[in-house]
């Protein structure tokens, strides 16, 4: 059965779905309920409650750079702290987000009802459905129509703000004596009141966190995620200080207060060069646009928590079950029946509270669970984002939940309470017996060493793999300068490892036998990996330069026995391969050798390795993208101007680059001053655009020289 996801998100996908998740309730809704707290100040508090959410954006950002998958803070929780954490966290998130789901999809039926004589919550259920059904058809559709709701919402949004800005500036819609009148009082609460407002108005911003639930369909996550949520924070941020800050000053401070639909009373004072009226309309229905792409995100963000716990074994295996579509079919059920199931019988009051307040524990959890990767020293721990200061970074994000928590009050600390209790009994009744393995944190302490999960560093190795190579690692350029040796006569190991060990010796300047003595004992040690008819060997070393790699082909397979310590080779062996770096870059070293294992492990690699007889066709073949293409001279054809000349002297499209040349059955990298001959089979290297318009210029029979190209 498939359980993996496609990846079709790309950055503005993520900017849409964390933006889209955020502008809702948060801007149409609170403003006005959470002015009772601190008055006037209330924009202050959104703003206070962006910079408090930075140091667990950081935290997120770090892990799901390093595990993007499904589940977001379940998985985090699980794989760090142990499956009863991730239980609780699981849980907990998903029924926070199914509650703040519901909320924004009832918001939908509150503003149609003021267009048309409809059931609110009849309305809110069909909303449901049609979310529902968007889901089912894929998250990059979804996303779609994510992002031009979010495009519609801001736009808007951006109209409001100018405009109110220039009604309260240069508009005479109020006075300097008007709008002191109305900033007072400014702190009606004091500080106390302004941190309470700032924990009330947290959810407003927990769609920055949702997308990490969705990161295993992200494409490059590990730019896309941070930068997306780094984006979406400030865009937020801004509209919501200036947003707030304007209703502020417009409506009046007790009609504010108890005020549901701020927003649109605001635009009632506004927009004077727009028929009468038609403010209101307009925020009214970019209202429902963003209620809209709240619904839509929430239920994207929300089914994937069944679908990883149920892949984890946590929930019934159906959870994961996936459809034709590459979609959590089941689980987007489930939600959807959630959902309708809290629209029907749930009053709106106290959501907000309930909420935020798991959110804020979970967010100690994550910021927990950073320092737990950390210190844990598994070498595949490996984040493409890195959290600035930690680690005080994330003791301050621990301290922020808990004040924040405190000031949220009793009620929702027991409810969470309640939810923490529930994942606890679910565990020990339904998950412990089905589930073995343990979080990082029994990598940490010493005195747990017992208790330690070996198959959780497998698993990071897995998504190591998955991610692929990062930018900037040298994975091409190694293979290209790698060092070819085939064997056609019989061999056995201690051949393979002489030869090796030869080459080694002069390009490590190391001795001989020590490289050698290595590679055996790595052997006895099981830390080579193998393969299918391949052994790889890895090693890491000090003062080595720049990675180094070796490729012994052999036509018959090896003697002799190979001396594994504790499990069988997967015999015959054709092919060796090893995989040299700088003792000072682990993790680019297990990136290069994660891709290179990706790349032996496919069908057929030995039978199409024994069937090559050129240094080129091997190098080409361990390539293994579309950022290259073969061409040979030969006259008569279009790049026959080629033929004579010296490297530096042909014209190349940008960011190429002659990588091989083979000639007379020989390859060698070649240098600005080779004379290209008729017959060389040039490798070229390059970015896809522009191997694209070589192979077109090549092919073309109307381009008459490289100049041309």
């Amino acid at each position: 059965m498939r359980n993996k996801l496609k990846k079709e998100l790309g950055l503005f996908d993520v900017f849409a779905i964390s933006t889209g998740a955020m502008f809702s309730s948060g801007f149409f809704l609170l403003p006005g309920i959470a002015s009772h707290y601190t008055g006037a100040s209330v924009f202050l508090a959104y703003i206070l409650a962006g910079v408090l959410i930075l140091p667990s954006m950081f935290s997120i950002a770090e892990i799901s750079t390093a595990l993007p998958r499904s589940g977001g803070a379940y998985f985090f929780l699980d794989r760090s702290l142990g499956p009863l954490m991730g239980t609780i966290g699981g849980l907990g998130t998903y029924f926070a987000l199914m509650l703040k789901t519901a909320f924004a999809i009832i918001g939908i039926g509150a503003y149609a009802a003021l267009f048309w004589e409809v059931p609110t919550k009849i309305v809110a259920i069909v909303a449901t459905l049609l979310f529902m059904i968007l889901n089912l058809v894929g998250a990059k559709k979804t996303s779609a129509f994510q992002k031009v709701f979010v495009t519609f919402l801001l736009v808007i949004l951006i109209t409001f703000i100018v405009d109110g800005i220039y009604s309260i500036c240069c508009g005479g819609t109020i006075t300097k004596q008007g709008l002191d009148a109305q900033l007072t009082p400014f702190l009606s609460g004091g500080l106390s009141g302004l941190f309470t407002s700032a924990g009330f108005v947290f959810v407003s911003y927990l769609g920055l966190t949702q997308i990490v639930s969705v990161a295993e369909e992200i494409k490059n996550p590990e730019r896309n995620i941070p930068l997306g949520m780094i984006l979406s924070l400030v865009v937020t941020g801004l509209i919501y200080g200036l947003g707030v800050f304007i209703m502020v000053a417009i409506i009046e401070p007790e009609a504010f207060a108890n005020e549901l639909a701020p927003a649109a009373v605001a635009a009632s004072q506004m927009f004077k060069w727009l028929p009468e009226n038609a403010g209101v309309l307009l925020m009214s229905i970019a209202a429902l646009a963003a209620f809209a792409s709240t619904g839509n995100a929430g239920l994207l963000s929300a089914s994937r928590y069944p679908f990883a716990m149920g892949r984890d074994k946590l929930l019934p295996a159906i959870m994961a079950r996936i459809g034709g579509k590459g979609t959590p079919v089941m689980a987007i059920f489930f939600t959807t029946a959630f959902i309708i199931l809290f629209i029907l019988v749930l009053s709106e009051e106290g959501i907000v509270k309930l909420a935020s307040t798991f959110q804020l524990l979970i967010f100690i959890f994550i910021n927990f669970s950073v320092i737990v990767f950390r210190k844990s020293k598994i070498a595949s721990y490996d984040p493409g984002y890195l959290s600035p200061l930690y680690p005080y970074m994330q003791v301050i994000g621990i301290v922020i939940s808990f004040i924040l928590i405190i000031y949220l009050g009793w009620m929702p600390i027991l409810f969470t309470a309640g939810i923490v209790l529930l994942g606890v009994l679910w565990y020990h009744f339904h998950a412990r017996g089905k589930v073995k393995r343990e979080g990082a944190i029994f990598h940490w302490f010493a005195l747990l060493g017992k208790y330690q999960y070996d198959e959780l560093e497998n698993e990071l190795m897995t998504i190591l793999k998955e991610k692929g190579l990062r930018q900037g690692d040298p994975f091409d350029e190694t293979v290209i300068k790698s060092k070819i040796s085939m064997f056609k006569t019989p061999a056995d190991l201690d051949r393979v490892l002489n030869k090796v060990s030869d080459y080694l010796s002069v390009e490590l300047g190391k001795r001989k036998e020590a490289i050698k003595k290595r590679f055996l004992h790595a052997l006895n040690d099981d830390a080579v990996i193998s393969l299918p008819g391949v052994l790889i060997f890895h090693a890491t070393y000090d003062d080595v330069l720049h990675p180094s790699m070796q490729i012994i082909v052999s036509k018959q397979e090896l003697d002799g026995e190979i001396p594994f310590k504790s499990r069988a080779v997967k015999a015959p062996i054709h092919i060796c391969c090893f995989l040299i770096n700088s003792d000072e870059k682990p993790k680019q070293q297990l990136r290069m050798l994660t891709r290179l294992i990706d790349i032996l492990e496919r069908p057929d690699v030995v039978d199409a390795l024994l069937a090559m007889d050129s240094h080129r066709e091997i190098k080409e073949y361990l390539l293994q993208n579309e950022n290259f293409v073969s061409v040979k001279l030969l006259e008569g054809t279009t790049q026959s101007a080629m033929i004579g000349r010296q490297l530096m002297e042909v014209s190349l499209p940008k960011d190429v680059l002659v990588a091989l040349i083979e000639r007379n059955n020989k390859t060698f990298t070649p240098n600005g001053s080779t004379v290209l001959q008729e017959n060389d089979i040039l490798t070229i290297l390059g970015d896809s655009k522009s191997i694209s318009k070589l192979f077109k210029g090549y092919m073309g029979a109307e381009i008459e020289n490289m100049q041309d190209i």
